[in-house]
């Protein structure tokens, strides 16, 4: 009898094992199903195109008409005039572009709710449209190496640039963008109007952006709480070619919060 009741506890042990692998593999599988398709929807559209194109062109501008001249004043090989861009670009028009439409449109066009009705949960919902976002935004990034690509690599060589700074700089844009994307996925949650999350999102990531300008200006326990919430402050250090663990840590805690605000906002439909 032990031996028989041994053996039927294995077995159970064993069925059991493989239903929870299936529904891990079925929970990725969702969630690189919707954000495929979400991402393949923006190049579908004029937003990829208006997103990749405007970016490029203001940071062109940027880089090298404003401020003094331009880059061709600078006189060293560096990228820091970028760095300083990126962050307004991304908070005013790119993540508020990405992701206005994500669950907004959805709920204005009523294609929320065959979505939730599917075969895939709120979480495969939330996490697959944000996935979708942060990969354009990836896209967007990736496309900006070009810049110190031609300048110092190939066709010009304008000087030896010091490549450390510049990944940890993309390194500290891509938490920028992870914590704001989901910033903008928690604003298209609870609204149906894709203008009104876009003004949201650009107005909130505008304030976490812009307080870091103050900080230097304000002492004691002001000033440290306004570093501690800035997305600026937490970003800096990046842009001067440090990793700091607790931006990391902050930029994840942001992403995190938001995306479980985003996902009760989503459950909370099926009992209103």
């Amino acid at each position: 009898m032990k031996d028989t009741a041994a053996t039927a506890d294995r077995f159970r042990g064993e069925s059991v094992a493989p239903t929870k692998a299936a529904n891990s593999m079925s929970l990725r599988r969702n969630i690189l199903t919707i954000a495929v398709r979400e991402l393949r929807a923006y190049f579908d559209s004029l937003v990829a195109y208006v997103v990749i194109g405007g970016s490029l062109l203001g940071l062109g501008i940027f880089f090298f008409l404003f401020q003094q001249g331009g880059f061709w004043q600078v006189d060293r090989a560096s990228m820091s005039r970028m760095f300083e861009f990126m962050p307004w670009a991304l908070a005013i028009l790119v993540i508020p572009l990405v992701t206005m439409r994500a669950l907004a449109e959805e709920k204005r066009s009523g294609t929320i709710e065959l979505l939730i009705t599917l075969p895939v949960s709120d979480a495969d919902v939330i996490l697959g449209k944000y996935f979708a976002a942060l990969g354009m935004t990836a896209i967007l990034l990736f496309t900006t190496l070009s810049y110190p690509l031609a300048m110092f690599v190939w066709p010009w060589h304008l000087g030896a640039l010091d490549w450390g700074p510049v990944w940890a700089g993309y390194l500290g844009l891509f938490l920028f963008s992870g914590a704001g994307i989901a910033v903008g996925m928690l604003f298209s949650s609870i609204t149906e109007s894709q203008i009104i999350a876009f003004f949201l999102t650009a107005g909130a990531l505008l304030f976490l952006t812009i307080i870091g300008t103050v900080v230097e200006s304000i002492h004691g326990v002001v000033g440290d709480a306004i570093a501690f919430v800035s997305f600026q402050s937490r970003y800096m250090p990046f842009a001067r070619g440090l990793i700091d663990t607790r931006a990391i840590v902050y930029f994840l805690s942001v992403t995190i919060l938001c995306l479980l605000t985003a996902f009760r906002s989503l459950e909370s439909r099926k009992w209103s």
